[in-house]
């Protein structure tokens, strides 16, 4: 078993293979990442949004409309703290997840954060036909697109042990690119995660495009 990852800050990982949390808006491609990470790496991959609906048993946009933003950032603190101190798992995180202080704190003592950024051009795109958002249902999109980017930019960035551009990029070659880095080189050649984790080392070969809407 790997030594636990020595991160930024002397915080080690919990016991086990060294985890991965994705960060970045909406659009920018981390479930889609994410799962081919997971893939490379032999971890469990899970989206936190997805797993906060799974849960509730209902969408997020319902959520909303009967908690507003405050519980369902609640429920996603609490699914952080929760997922953070697994071990051998790719998280996705929510655009918003890096709001909160404590949560911010978590991800970045508790295992290798990822930022994928793209810029609100390609957000857009990426999400013009996406109405599951209830932070994007607004009169103008881009800018509004525009101002969460504003906000949560600097704490992306403050977050991060990574950064990687996705743009329009191929997930497949962008996930290629992730693995030069010397955190995630060592992760790809460390023992595999525990039984119950996702697929064995290897990119699928027919890996798509990034999707026009992805967490």
């Amino acid at each position: 078993m790997p030594e636990p990852l020595d991160l930024p800050g002397g915080a080690a990982a919990p016991a086990g293979p060294p985890s991965v949390f994705l960060i970045g808006m909406m659009g920018a491609g981390k479930t889609t990442v994410g799962r081919l990470l997971a893939a490379t790496l032999g971890y469990r991959f899970l989206d936190c949004d997805h797993e906060i609906e799974r849960r509730a048993g209902v969408r997020i946009t319902t959520m909303f409309e009967m908690e507003g933003e405050a519980g369902f950032r609640e429920r996603e603190s609490a699914l952080i703290d929760e997922l953070t101190a697994l071990p051998g798992l790719v998280l996705a995180t929510g655009g918003g997840a890096v709001l909160r202080p404590q949560n911010r704190r978590w991800l970045h003592d508790r295992g290798l954060v990822v930022f994928l950024e793209a810029s609100a051009h390609e957000i857009a795109r990426r999400t013009r036909h996406d109405t599951s958002r209830p932070l994007l249902l607004a009169p103008d999109r881009r800018a509004r697109i525009e101002a969460l980017l504003a906000e949560r930019l600097p704490l992306y960035r403050a977050t991060a042990h990574a950064s990687f551009r996705s743009a329009a990029r191929n997930p497949r070659r962008l996930v290629t690119a992730m693995l030069a880095h010397p955190a995630l080189a060592a992760l790809a050649h460390a023992p595999p995660a525990a039984p119950g984790a996702g697929p064995g080392p290897g990119l699928p070969a027919d890996a798509p495009p990034l999707p026009a809407a992805d967490t």
